[in-house]
């Protein structure tokens, strides 16, 4: 079969891109990386209970003063935010604001952090152990959900609790269609919740998985969204119809991670597998896969360009386990930059 010419192009921006590129972000495992809204950013979250955010500036990503040259990539991070009592196990940025950010961490609170200041600009206390956090499109709301499947709504703007949700299923994943109008959760049980959104009434319940329902993204252009399960499957949905329209099946162990590109044309999905899977989303082929010497935790597409961020479990590396773990990593950046 012919390859589409889209898929032509990108396979001949990453041969020539082959390699990826590490910088130095933590002393302990990544869990998390995201880019900011504009994409000059990326901010990390790790084990070592900090974030981290680089500035990308061209090809590589460098200090805020444009300076200075480290590690094999290039890199100086812009800042190091502290303040968590325990690990930060997920981070995301505002939907339009390029300066704020959030972290949810195992210490019971969540941290709104702005890049001018870099300085902590709220703490709330919430009830348990924090897993997942994700804000709403509109901006309004932060959703954040804990180890005991509670899910809080937090008012972006006063940091006051809006609303709290006790699930009686394990709650992986959470986050909102593009609509804002819609609330969804991945589940242990296999399923994908839906619930209205602000009424947070049940609207449905898709079998989606044989076995846990991992991870769930939506795609920048509000036609898809795919959720990875520990079957190994990626399933990507019609948000209208809601119906799986195909599979992925190219990783070999549960999947934890997804995104979509900037343009909703790849889907990058990773797994204990030592590659990250790129797809084209419209047919299912194999694109491009991104080699990794451990497991991947984390993967993150640039919202403007073709430029992968990820983050691995660097102690588990057969290629040099005596290394320091918190790398994050940079695929589709020139090689000889």
């Amino acid at each position: 079969m012919a390859l589409s010419p889209y898929v032509q192009a990108m396979q001949e921006l990453f041969r020539a891109n082959t390699r990826s590129r590490e910088f130095p972000a933590h002393g302990a495992k990544v869990h998390s990386v995201a880019w900011s809204c504009c994409g000059r950013r990326l901010a990390s979250g790790s084990f070592d209970k900090t974030a981290s955010v680089f500035l990308l500036e061209k090809d590589r990503l460098v200090s805020s003063s444009g300076t200075g040259r480290a590690g094999n990539g290039g890199s100086v991070k812009e800042n190091n935010y502290r303040g968590h009592g325990d690990s930060v196990d997920q981070l995301c940025w505002h939907p339009s604001n390029p300066d704020l950010f959030v972290t949810a961490s195992g210490d019971k609170t969540i941290r709104i952090w702005d890049v001018r200041t870099t300085k902590c600009i709220a703490t709330v206390n919430t009830k348990g152990e924090n897993i997942n956090i994700c804000w709403s499109p509109d901006g309004q709301t932060i959703a954040v959900g804990n180890k005991d499947d509670v899910v809080t709504f937090i008012d972006a703007k006063t940091h006051r609790s809006k609303a709290e949700e006790q699930f009686k299923f394990e709650v992986n994943e959470i986050s909102w269609n593009n609509d804002n109008n819609m609330f969804f959760l991945t589940n242990g049980n296999g399923c994908i919740n839906i619930l209205s959104y602000p009424e947070l009434k049940p609207i449905q319940s898709i079998n989606a998985h044989p076995s846990n329902c991992i991870c769930i993204k939506f795609d920048p252009m509000g036609k898809y969204f795919a959720t990875g399960s520990a079957d190994a499957l990626v399933s990507l949905w019609d948000v209208d119809e809601l119906v799986c329209v195909r599979c992925f099946s190219r990783l070999d162990w549960p999947v934890r991670t997804l995104s979509f590109s900037h343009d909703g044309k790849m889907l990058a999905s990773a797994s204990e597998d030592h590659f990250i899977d790129i797809a084209e989303v419209e047919t299912g082929e194999k694109l491009w896969e991104v080699q990794c010497e451990s497991p991947t935790f984390t993967v993150a597409w640039h919202p403007k360009r073709p430029l992968l961020a990820f983050a691995c479990d660097d102690k588990d590396g057969k290629y040099d386990s005596s290394r320091e773990a918190g790398t994050v990593k940079l695929f589709g950046l020139p090689n000889d930059s």
